[in-house]
Order: C-alpha cells, then structure tokens, then sequence
C-alpha cells in the first residue's frame, strides 16, 4: 500500500513538473461588434502581460523553427527576445542603426521584422534608412546587414518602417518619416518630397508603388496576394487602405476601414497588423485591437488604454502578440 501511495505522488510531482504554470498580470477588454467574433477569440479572455518597461515596442516577429518572440524596441536600437522560460533577453543590438556617430534621431533601432523566403531576417531599419538582411543565422545573431533598398532614384529613403514578402520573393515596404530627427516632412535630412509604399521585384530593381499615403505604416496582403492592405498613422486620415496588385502596380485604391468615428480619448493610430490564413485582419488602431474580415466588417476590438503598434501570430496562429507602447502582450485565440 505505502508503495502504490508513494508512485501515486511521484506521477503527480513529475505531471506538475512537466506542465509549469506561469502567472503574469492582464490588460485590455475585449469588445464583441459581430458574432462571428465569437469564432475568433474567447471573448472573456484578457490579455497578459508578458514583460514590460521598453521605451516603444514594435515589430513583433515569431521565428517558427526557434520558437521563440523577437521584436523591436526602436529608440534603444536593440531587438529583444522572449521566451516563457528565460523571460526577456537580448536578441541583437544595434539593430538599426550601425555608425559609430551617435545617431540623432530619436528612433534609431529596427522597426518591422520578417523573414524572407529562405528563412533570414529582414529588418526595416530608421537609423540606416534602408530594409535590410541580416548576414547571420537566426540563432546566432549578428549586426552584420546588406541593403535591399536605400535609395530611391538616387536619393535616400526616410526610415522603412513595415516590410513583407510575397510567396514570389519580392519585397513590399512601406517609408513615413518617423525615423528621421524631428519625425515629419520638413525635417532638412529628408530627400524626398513623399512618403512612399515600395515593391522590390525579382530584379532587385525598387518600384515606387504609391506616394499618394500621406503616413504609409502597417502592409500586409489578403489570402491570394491579389489585394495589399496599408495602414496611414495620420491623425487627420487615420484609414487602412485597400489596392488591388496589377503587376507592378497598385489599383482601385480605396478605404478598407475608417476608424474616426472612435471613442474620444483613444490611443493610437492604424499601424502594424498581421492577417491570417483564414483572411482575418488583426490591426492595431486607435483604442486597441480591430478585428476585421478580408472585406472590412469589424468584428470586434481589443481595447488597450496604451498605443499599440504591431502584432505578431504564432505559427499555428493560436497565439497573438502584440507590442503595446513599453509592453509585450499575449492573447489566445481560437
């Protein structure tokens, strides 16, 4: 008896041991607008704050083969990463940023990642003023970078801000001026008269897509790549826009959703937003977290008292990230 007593708490020791619990506080309300929220996240969920005190964070990016979270924090030019055993870790610094002249912008780091088709990290970087990849394994990071765009003809571009490839390899990015010193389109280190949304085709050649954004920020496309969406972090056009791709063309632009309309007070403007295999649009905004489906119905919010800026999802996409000013937050999804 003592013997099948004593094996009996060993199991159950040993399925503890396996199965660690981890307790970390929670934020944010979630908003019901449609019930076909209600396929998409259990709406009694809060989410967690997984670690805090970044100056602004930006850019999540899961690295399915490691496992593991990487983001940006943009002033401190560092990415970071995150792991539920070891917590918040150095990932790679400088990340933006690489002369050995102190840089006088105040956002000088990495701001979206992503990966490319053959798996390296690609980074829109404000202080170099260029996208670039990074020349070293994701698991042994190192700032060694080579441009994939700088220039435009001839002249620099402000600072990538969101970049993503398409199943073809080519490269989509978006340029505000957020980076450079004083943030905006007098500053005297800005060389071009536009904000622009870029392509770089299998030629390496770099397309002008759209200059007509006044404040290009989030990209990202709809299943099917036929459609591209574009966030404008601009108070006075706050919209995510819509084009349809012809080629090296962008066409039939048009508002994919208008969120003026929002709670006075709201933080936030459109900026970074993933969407998933299902067509789902999940984007950062004023207030929080939208959900949309692929034809612009909103579904539902996460409301968050901070800015957020950019989301990121798992690899089996139950699990969403997002960077929210100086914090990192965690959400399950259905």
């Amino acid at each position: 008896m003592n013997k099948l007593f004593y094996l009996l708490v060993s199991v159950l020791l040993s399925n503890c041991s396996e199965k660690p619990t981890h307790a970390h506080p929670t934020t944010g309300q979630l908003i019901t607008y449609d019930p076909e929220f209600l396929t998409v996240i259990d709406t009694s969920l809060k989410a967690e704050i997984l670690t805090d005190s970044f100056d602004w964070s930006e850019g999540p990016l899961f690295l399915p083969e490691q496992g593991f979270l990487i983001f940006s924090d943009v002033p401190r030019n560092t990415i970071y990463k995150w792991t539920e055993e070891k917590g918040i870790e150095v990932y790679l610094t400088p990340s933006g940023y690489t002369d050995s002249i102190p840089s006088l912008c105040k956002e000088p780091g990495s701001n979206g990642l992503t990966l490319d088709p053959q798996g390296r990290l690609v980074l829109a970087q404000h202080g170099n003023r260029q996208v670039a990849r990074m020349e070293a394994p994701l698991d042994k990071p190192l700032p060694t970078f080579t441009a994939l765009a700088d220039k435009f003809n001839g002249k620099r571009l402000s600072s990538p801000n969101d970049c993503v490839f398409n199943s073809a390899g080519e490269l989509f990015f978006t340029d505000p001026p957020y980076g450079l010193r004083t943030q905006d389109d007098s500053d005297s280190a800005k060389e071009l008269p536009f904000n622009g949304v870029y392509k770089v085709n299998k030629k390496g050649d770099l397309v002008l897509l759209v200059d007509s954004i006044t404040r290009p920020n989030g990209i990202a496309f709809l299943p099917g790549e036929q459609q591209l969406l574009v966030a404008n972090s601009d108070p006075a056009k706050p919209y995510w826009y819509i084009f349809d791709i012809a080629g090296d063309s962008l066409t039939q632009g048009r508002i994919f959703f208008d969120p003026s309309a929002h709670e006075p007070g709201w933080n936030g403007l459109p900026d970074g937003f993933k969407v998933n295999k299902k067509g789902i649009v999940i984007a950062t905004g004023p207030g929080g977290i939208y959900f949309f489906t692929a034809q612009g119905k909103k579904l539902g919010l996460l409301r968050l008292e901070n800015s957020a800026s950019n989301c990121a999802l798992s690899a089996d996409e139950k699990t969403l990230y997002i960077t929210n000013d100086m914090n990192l937050l965690r959400i399950a999804l259905k």
